[in-house]
């Protein structure tokens, strides 16, 4: 094997290695893109979750109350 030759074999092996890199590398940017839409989307239906929530708080307090006041007039 010639030292031409050698030097051919590496840059094919390294050419190889850098696609693979490359494919790597975006096969990750759109993974972490998705992955950041859902991100997005759990945080979003966590704060409509947090609303219903205080909103029924509310609520349960406002009944509460009024049966509080109910038992305090009887």
């Amino acid at each position: 094997m010639t030292a031409g030759s050698k030097d051919r074999l590496e840059l094919v092996a390294l050419e190889s290695r850098v696609d693979e890199l490359i494919k790597a590398v975006e096969s990750l940017a759109t993974e972490n893109e998705a992955l950041r839409s859902q991100q997005a989307s759990l945080t979003a239906e966590r704060a409509a979750l947090i609303e219903k929530t205080e909103q029924a708080r509310s609520r349960v307090e406002a009944m509460i109350a009024r049966l509080k006041a109910m038992e305090t007039r009887s």
